[in-house]
């Protein structure tokens, strides 16, 4: 579900909780503009003259959706248009998202469009957007400076005394605060009714009837609640790394500790299985006891005085949304523990651990979204209960994972009821995709969302990594391509064979480059 590795929060005034709008906003909404198709605006990431073949504009959606003619925002979209004319052979807009809550869709229609086998893209508009409070739609959420509230090395997120404690609760209460005196007026707002509400809005601005939908991880949740309420506006939908619909969101969060932890056992036991090449253990006990060692240590003496126990972790928890990065995190640890070399270490949180301002935009829409979405718990104490059973369960994300989150303890806008995700007999086929070992968005989850969809099938990578399409998986990829051509889908839940593990290596190629796992730096924004 959520993020890549990034940190806190976000805040509003109380209001009451979520309504369903369907009905009496539909009666009373007001014409929407169609969209208008221009140069995209020159970013830190476009090639200077724009990336040809993509078009840029704006959408305004209401603030509220209950009060259409109220105040609104403005989304960015994005798209790139399928080469075949709009006849038969056209099959319209593929929307798509990758999740967070927080990350922009710009990039990632870029790379779906870009990625899908020729015939099928072009034969779809693929459209991207930022969502509401996201990258470059407006107003974009800020809470802090990113250089000082990211400044490494942070406090470590497992507290060895109340008075640890006591400072990374402040800190969270801080950041709510910050959120709360800047975005008042949005926070109540921030909820993922109404980001569903607002792709009804794109697909109407683009003048389609229906519209097909891909969606990661949290994306999987927008696309479920998007199909809950406008069954009929489905062409296709496909659910790739799918969150459980019951348990949003702080149980969502607990869920999440054992897998990732699992995750992490399983590096280990690679790590071990080529104590040939990395020489830190030749069982996932050693191993284990040779990481924890590492995190003790820069606890007291953080790698270059930036790299400490929860840049660590940020860095290292990459390894659990993907083992392509397995072999350039042994080669920096190994380099680390047996030769004191901190600048692999260095370098590598630099290029992948290491948050900028963008993070902290992601962040405090992540916050908003989820601290809005449904009720978290507001005393401390079930929280601490709550971790320090998961810490002796699952050391490696328990506390780092309840930090993360805690701000939500502390927002002044309460908790709303969640939308009830549910079929339609209106609804199409739809494409579930999933691998079994994914740590972000655990396999139990996933069918927890099958169950709410009869007319679902999903489609199992027997691997680990989080986002199993359009990441190399022909197998998978078979299915996605089979399902957007026709609407194809599995008579029954099948699986595919995961991807060969990554081998081992002392150093990465120039470039440092993963690979198929571009995917995953798109999910991670």
């Amino acid at each position: 579900m959520k993020r890549f590795v990034r940190v806190v929060a976000a805040l509003g005034m109380l209001v009451g909780g979520v309504v369903g709008v369907q009905g009496s906003a539909a009666a009373r909404s007001r014409p929407v503009d169609a969209i208008v198709w221009g140069a995209c605006p020159q970013t830190k990431d476009t090639p200077p003259g724009g990336t040809p073949g993509v078009e840029c504009a704006t959408v305004r959606v209401p603030l509220d959706h209950r009060e259409p003619w109220g105040q609104s925002i403005t989304l960015a979209v994005n798209r790139i248009r399928g080469k075949v004319s709009r006849d038969a052979n056209h099959l319209g807009t593929l929307l798509v998202n990758p999740g967070g809550p927080g990350a922009s869709g710009l990039r990632l229609a870029e790379f779906v469009a870009a990625t899908l086998p020729a015939e099928v893209a072009a034969r779809y508009d693929v459209v991207g957007f930022d969502p509401r409070g996201v990258g470059s739609s407006r107003p974009a959420m800020r809470c802090a400076d990113a250089s000082s509230y990211y400044a490494p090395p942070r406090l470590d997120a497992v507290p060895r005394t109340r008075r640890d404690e006591r400072a990374l609760l402040d800190r969270a209460g801080d950041y709510a605060a910050r959120c709360g005196n800047l975005w008042a007026w949005l926070l109540p707002h921030m909820t993922t009714e109404n980001v569903a509400r607002d792709v009804d809005t794109i697909r109407a601005a683009l003048g389609e009837r229906q519209i097909s939908y891909l969606g990661y991880s949290y994306g999987t949740y927008i696309g479920g609640v998007y199909a809950t309420l406008f069954p009929d506006r489905v062409k296709r939908l496909v659910m790739d790394s799918s969150v459980s619909p019951d348990d949003v969101w702080y149980q969502s969060n607990l869920d999440q500790d054992p897998a990732f932890d699992r995750r992490h056992r399983a590096f280990l036991d690679w790590t071990a299985r080529h104590n040939s090449v990395y020489k830190l253990g030749g069982t996932a006990k050693e191993t284990g006891f040779a990481w924890y060692a590492m995190r003790s240590r820069l606890r007291d003496r953080p790698a270059g005085g930036v790299v400490g126990p929860s840049e660590l972790d940020d860095l290292f928890t990459l390894g659990g949304y993907t083992d392509r990065i397995w072999p350039e995190l042994a080669r920096v640890w190994a380099a680390y523990v047996r030769e004191g070399d901190v600048k692999g270490l260095l370098e590598t949180y630099n290029r992948f651990g290491s948050q900028d301002a963008e993070d902290e935009n992601g962040y405090a829409v992540y916050l908003s979204v989820q601290c809005r979405d449904a009720a978290w718990p507001r005393s401390w104490d079930t929280w601490r209960q709550d971790m320090a059973r998961m810490h002796r369960r699952a050391p490696f994300m328990a506390w780092q994972n309840a930090w993360f989150n805690a701000p939500c303890a502390f927002w002044p806008v309460g908790g709303g009821k969640p939308v009830d995700v549910h079929g339609s007999p209106k609804l199409p086929p739809i494409l579930m995709l999933q691998s079994r070992g994914d740590a972000a968005t655990p396999y139990q989850g996933a069918l927890r969302m099958l169950r709410h969809f009869p007319t679902a099938r999903m489609v199992v990578e027997e691997g680990g990594n989080h986002g199993v399409s359009l990441a190399g998986n022909r197998c998978v990829d078979r299915h996605l391509a089979a399902y957007l051509t026709d609407g194809t889908i599995p008579a029954r839940t099948t699986a595919c064979a995961a991807l060969p593990e990554p081998r081992p290596v002392v150093r990465l190629a120039a470039g440092g480059g993963l690979g198929h796992d571009r995917l995953t730096d798109v999910l991670s924004r």
